[in-house]
């Protein structure tokens, strides 16, 4: 319903019929506004600021997206990017991998000093996407959406993106930390999207055109609708319980209760690593020097930074800040899926501070009403990491 609303209101914002359905019409103009940008061709007599004023954006934004560009020498017939006046990342929507895509390369456009590139691809074939932050030494990760309904930590992590690059493009600063300074010392690689197959699977239910996604479906059982209760990728594994971390204790436990093949959640495969997304995500580590992960996950407002007492000693303190920075509980590990999860792994594997964050109230998915809380909580955390 409030995707609906907000369709309707965007409809009659640009002028289309207020059908509160995305139809051709309507997507042409959403499919522009999610790039972010305009490609401009000069005329007689502009100049960046009647440009800018066009727009409804600014110099220095035209300036970030046109390296190179000198304002005093523009000629006509030259073509430069125009960003809009707007953020690209919408935090009133429902995500799916399309809006991921194109927000990427709106903001790959935008911000040319991004390192964008992916780590593997899903069992669909969709790209499973890094965003870099910075080129200083002292790297950290952040991950979301291995579980399917999970998906509004894919928004969480692309706003800070754009945040980030939109403040490191004015020389800003957020919540009082010089971004260009976060720039020069650390590098943050950013995966928002591990489980795009699920992601689809959850939001774009019950209206596929894909038999996978028909397939997938009719392995939920449960008798709850599909959004509810969907976390795995598309063959039915759950990719937070499919890392190599005791994941034989894991397999025992699912066998306990009952689970013993493919299902909406909490099924780690036949093998651990057994799925495209997980060998993606561990390869992607092995090549990188992190010093610290985070994984992001719904609900709870709790933190878990322990797997089998490997953590090291700092995490707990490491913890304990990001706890009152956020509000959110700091617990050694949950009750349920304690084993072959991606932290699970990180910390087994180097002994280093790996955090699972989970965000948000309620019941899975977590509704998009409460992003601008879940993002006010989360901000410094994310900041504050690399330099911990």
């Amino acid at each position: 319903m409030l995707t609906r609303q907000a369709v309707i209101q965007f409809q009659i914002n640009n002028g289309l019929t207020a059908d509160g359905v995305v139809g051709p019409q309507t997507w042409a103009v959403f499919d522009r506004l999610l790039r972010g940008y305009d490609i401009y061709t000069i005329r007689p007599g502009d100049t960046l600021y009647k440009i800018s004023r066009r727009y409804y954006t600014t110099v220095n934004s035209i300036l970030t997206a046109n390296p190179g560009l000198n304002p005093n020498t523009l000629m006509p017939g030259q073509r430069i990017v125009v960003p809009y006046g707007i953020d690209i990342v919408f935090d009133n929507i429902d995500y799916t991998y399309e809006i991921l895509e194109r927000q990427i390369q709106g903001l790959k456009v935008r911000y040319p000093f991004l390192e964008v590139g992916t780590i593997g691809r899903s069992v669909m074939g969709k790209n499973l996407y890094y965003i870099r932050l910075g080129r200083g030494g002292r790297e950290v990760s952040y991950n979301g959406a291995h579980h399917a309904n999970e998906w509004i930590t894919t928004t969480l992590l692309m706003k800070f993106i754009e945040n980030y690059s939109k403040a490191y493009s004015t020389g800003g600063s957020i919540r009082g930390y010089s971004i260009s300074q976060l720039y020069n010392t650390s590098s943050m690689y950013i995966v928002p999207m591990v489980n795009p197959d699920g992601v689809d699977l959850v939001n774009y239910w019950p209206n596929y055109t894909n038999p996978t996604y028909n397939q997938a479906a009719l392995l939920n059982k449960t008798g709850l609708p599909l959004p509810r209760v969907w976390k795995a990728n598309i063959r039915g594994v759950d990719l937070n319980v499919n890392y190599p971390a005791s994941w034989d204790k894991e397999k025992q436990a699912e066998l306990e209760q009952g689970i013993t093949g493919p299902a909406p959640r909490d099924y780690g495969g036949d093998r651990p690593l057994s799925e495209p997304e997980t060998i993606a995500m561990t390869n992607f580590t092995r090549n990188h020097n992190f010093n610290m992960v985070l994984a992001y996950h719904t609900q709870g407002e709790v933190i878990y930074w322990q797997f089998e007492n490997l953590a090291p000693p700092q995490s707990v303190t490491i913890g304990n800040i990001f706890s009152q920075i956020s509000g959110y509980a700091l617990v050694g590990g949950p009750g349920e899926a304690a084993y072959a999860g991606y932290k699970d792994w990180f910390i087994q594997e180097y002994r280093r501070p790996g955090f699972t964050i989970e965000v948000g109230r309620g019941v899975n998915p977590i509704p998009i009403s409460q992003f601008s809380t879940i993002y006010r909580q989360n901000e410094e955390i994310l900041l504050l990491s690399p330099l911990l």
